[in-house]
């Protein structure tokens, strides 16, 4: 368990101190109402607050240690660890005062993964990275002792706070590594020294911060930059995507392919969806094929299915072991079914959105039976793949809708684009915001429906989820 003394190992190394009394740290939080008993306390100043102001309220509930980087009053004791020599209280709670709070956490976190002798699974893309990373942890925890970062933890603040909980137990950690610059997916490799490197695709998805698709390539690429030369390392690439298939000649790890083409070292074909009832696929590896099925939503998922079995194939689990693990109902963790009070069934994958899992989304809404409605929200942060991006949904959402939902400013191109490809404008309804899509939806859903809900995370497309579902 992380205690005190590892701290200050990792922190000031060369300070000359004196422990009174050691203690366990149990975990890491950025958030003073949600810290746990005996938790550190990470102090970070955002745009519109400042976590100094909430030290002593993290240490009401529970915190026994924070680590600060500027004044703030406080009735707890601050130690500056940045000076050649200090005294520590004799007991807990205190702060830690260092030269920046964000990069100790870092620094903690680097010091902390490598006290521990374990295999690091680094898991990016543009699309399908939470998917993979938690069907991935899922096969591997029946196996091993592993960690997993929860929910979008999967920033320089989150990935690191995530390797604070590691023990002496795990065996293995699957870390989902998120990417809006350059050189964001380096600071998180330097942290985590992953051996094993995950590509899902290269796409639009926060082009407006990241720049063009090639900037993004080369940003996602840093995970197999960062990975040990082979036989240490190894880069699970996705041989059907063009970039990611080209970052072989950007790693020294080994490469190991997968995809739909039989040219991939896993590979699939034969696929079917069964609707909501999950998909099953013909797998083939090392001249054997195998039909498995899982309770993942949309063909898309085959890819999820297909990473998450490279890995595990690659750490030495057996065949057998991996398909019981696909059918496990748990794996599906991202697309939910609502019914509503009307009847109707609405696919709530209200997470977020981009092109690429728009349009996936959409092929799902295909092949379900009922009448289809497309509700879907603007996908912002696409920068100069704006126009396209929504063009594109909207030439597809017209081929398999039977009505269209629009909400927000730039799923007017959305509306322009079905329009253009031959859709009724009678059978498309826009609003400005969410609220317009609840009030019109709730009086023209009936059962039989099956509406689909999709838009970036900003647009708030989960409130129509949650009016609709509310409705008694």
């Amino acid at each position: 368990m992380l205690t005190l003394s590892h701290v200050l190992k990792a922190l000031a190394p060369n300070a000359q101190y004196k422990i009174q009394q050691d203690f366990v740290i149990a975990c890491g939080c950025i958030d003073s109402r949600c810290v746990g008993e005996n938790g550190l306390f990470v102090a970070l100043k955002g745009e519109n607050t400042d976590g100094h102001q909430f030290v002593d309220q993290a240490f009401a509930n529970g915190a026994v240690l924070a680590l600060t980087d500027h004044a703030f009053e406080s009735a707890y004791p601050v130690v500056d660890i940045t000076a050649e020599a200090f005294e520590l209280p004799n007991k807990p709670p205190f702060s830690l005062h260092a030269a920046d709070a964000l990069l100790a956490l870092q620094t903690l976190a680097k010091y902390w993964r490598l006290q521990h002798n374990l295999m690091v699974v680094g898991i990016t893309g543009s699309v399908g990275k939470s998917s993979t990373k938690d069907l991935t942890a899922s096969i591997l925890a029946g196996q091993m002792k592993t960690l997993k970062n929860q929910g979008n933890m999967n920033n320089e603040i989150g990935l690191p706070l995530t390797l604070l909980s590691l023990n002496e137990k795990h065996k293995v950690a699957v870390l989902e590594m998120g990417f809006y610059v350059s050189g964001e997916i380096s600071l998180l490799c330097d942290i985590a020294h992953p051996q094993i490197g995950v590509i899902t695709n290269v796409g639009t998805v926060h082009a407006e911060r990241a720049g063009t698709i090639e900037d993004i390539a080369r940003g996602k690429a840093e995970l197999v930059e960062a990975l040990p030369a082979s036989p240490d390392g190894l880069a699970i690439l996705n041989y059907d995507d063009p970039y990611v298939k080209a970052m072989a000649n950007q790693t020294k790890a080994r490469v190991f392919y997968y995809g739909l083409d039989s040219e991939a070292d896993l590979w699939a074909d034969e696929i079917e969806s069964r609707g909501l009832d999950g998909i099953r696929c013909r797998v083939h590896y090392q001249g054997e094929s195998f039909y498995v099925t899982a309770p993942l939503i949309g063909r898309h998922s085959v890819y999820t299915m297909l990473r998450a079995a490279a890995v595990a194939l690659n750490l030495g689990l057996d065949w057998d072991w991996i398909f019981d693990a696909f059918k496990d109902d748990r794996v599906q963790l991202r697309i939910v079914t609502v019914k509503t009070a009307s009847g109707a069934v609405m696919i709530d994958d209200t997470y977020n959105a981009s092109p690429d899992s728009t349009m996936a989304a959409l092929n799902l809404l295909a092949d379900l039976k009922g009448r289809k409605v497309a509700v879907l929200g603007d996908m912002l942060e696409l920068g100069r793949y704006e126009e396209a991006g929504h063009t594109k949904i909207g030439a597809r959402a017209s081929e398999v809708a039977d009505e269209i939902v629009l909400v927000g400013t730039r799923s007017l191109i959305t509306r322009d684009a079905a329009i253009d490809n031959g859709f009724p404008s009678e059978k498309i309804h826009w609003f400005s915001s969410y609220q317009g899509a609840v009030d019109y939806l709730l009086t023209s859903l009936k059962t039989g429906d099956i509406a689909l809900i999709k838009g970036s995370r900003s647009m708030h497309m989960e409130k129509i989820v949650a009016a609709l579902e509310e409705v008694k």
